[in-house]
């Protein structure tokens, strides 16, 4: 789609106030620089963000045989935004101030069954609700609420259009939603989040192109190419976790098998555990997070059983994330989400030894593979920039002459229309 004016103005707008947000205090020179914005339009742009009580003045820096710099910080006190986790077995609600530092947390477990989307919007609202009583004052001014829901989303329309592990199909969510909620409320799903959560504070930061591998109930793949977010045309990019891993192979909740998703997966792990040892105490039969809990005890306590099984997982995984790597040539591949939070360094190991066993050795040689560094929920903290995102395209503003865009290796983010 082409991009209008305001969209560039937006897009110019979001990412000054996240270079500011990245680096506090910072001058309008260092923006300038570090964005590839001419100096007028981010003075601009500053001054709009410090009519809007996000930002504020706190003094001068000396510069070299010139006057003294003004420096800007983000006013944390100038807003709050809402982050929402929705996953299979829980949802999870961080509520921020303006610099994205956490100041309310809550959560609610999901059993199996509960996933009729007016049991989901019902735990939403109970964590949306306990967040801002948490916070106090500090929650008044809520800015919008960025909500990410597993599979494929709409994000102008805010409906989920398809999430295979729920069955769900066209799910109106953010207008079930806004029944309750009386927030700006911005939709996407967990792949964006995760991306934009490392672009923002983690390993892809500074990185020209990335791959987050977020892994969970579900698997997928978040691409950040060229230092931007990647979306596809449709929002639908990075659904690597059912692209086909082995021929004729498990049955999966999309219709088709043999699906990543059905081997890395945390359904994918239980069920590799119970074929290898059907009596395992490490099981625990309908939850999914006590189990890769248990198992990542007992892998740290070198039970063979739980080391086999992090081993095969991990060949699996190295296999498709060689097809990544072959395929992008990105700068790093990232490890998120739960599972592999819980499985951390042992998982990593052996998933670097299985790429290396798959992929082609000059791509290989320049991607490096981490585990996500992001604290806490990293899709609460990227569904809580899609809520910034959105509030700042809301802003009615005069329109800027030099509509120079963000260049070079900065992330441009996409736009996020209001969706309330």
């Amino acid at each position: 789609m082409k991009r209008t004016s305001r969209d560039i103005r937006t897009a110019n707008r979001y990412e000054v106030l996240r270079q500011i947000i990245a680096k506090s205090p910072t001058s309008r020179q260092e923006l300038a620089a570090v964005t590839g914005l001419s100096l007028a339009t981010v003075a601009t742009l500053v001054g709009e963000l410090l009519d809007l009580g996000m930002l504020t003045e706190v003094g001068f820096e000396d510069s070299a045989g010139g006057r003294p710099r003004g420096l800007v910080s983000v006013d944390a006190s100038g807003g709050a935004l809402i982050g929402v986790d929705i996953a299979e077995t829980y949802v999870r609600v961080e509520l921020f101030d303006l610099a994205l530092n956490v100041l309310a947390r809550a959560a609610e477990d999901m059993r199996p069954g509960e996933s009729r989307p007016e049991q989901v919007v019902g735990h939403v609202v109970t964590a949306v609700e306990s967040v801002v009583s948490q916070a106090g004052p500090g929650g008044a001014r809520v800015l919008g609420v960025g909500v990410s829901v597993p599979g494929q989303v709409d994000r102008d329309t805010g409906i989920s259009e398809y999430a295979p592990n729920w069955d769900w199909h066209d799910v109106p969510l953010l207008d079930l939603l806004s029944e309750h909620l009386a927030y700006p409320l911005h939709l996407d799903n967990p792949l964006r989040a995760c991306t934009v959560a490392e672009l923002w504070f983690g390993a892809a930061r500074g990185r020209g192109d990335a791959v987050v591998v977020n892994l969970g109930t579900g698997v997928g793949a978040g691409l950040a190419l060229g230092g931007a977010l990647h979306r596809g045309v449709s929002n639908s990019a990075g659904e690597w976790g059912h692209t086909t891993l082995v021929l004729d192979g498990r049955p999966c909740h999309c219709g088709h098998h043999g699906c990543v998703e059905t081997y890395v997966g945390a359904p994918g792990i239980m069920l590799h555990l119970q074929e290898s040892s059907p009596d395992s105490p490490l099981l625990r039969p309908g939850d999914q997070t006590a189990t890769i809990d248990a198992l990542a005890r007992a892998v740290a306590a070198g039970d063979p059983v739980a080391v086999e099984v992090v081993r095969d997982t991990a060949r699996y995984l190295g296999a498709g994330i060689a097809v990544l790597v072959n395929l992008l040539n990105p700068e790093v591949v990232v490890l998120s989400s739960w599972v592999a939070a819980a499985l951390g360094e042992p998982l990593l190991r052996e998933v670097r030894e299985a790429v290396a066993r798959h992929a082609l050795k000059r791509p290989l040689a320049a991607t490096e593979i981490v585990l996500s560094p992001v604290p806490g929920d990293p899709v609460c903290l990227g569904a809580a920039t899609f809520a910034l995102e959105g509030a700042l395209d809301a802003v009615g503003l005069r329109p800027v002459h030099d509509r120079t865009a963000v260049r070079g290796s900065v992330p441009a983010p996409s736009r996020t229309a209001p969706l309330s």
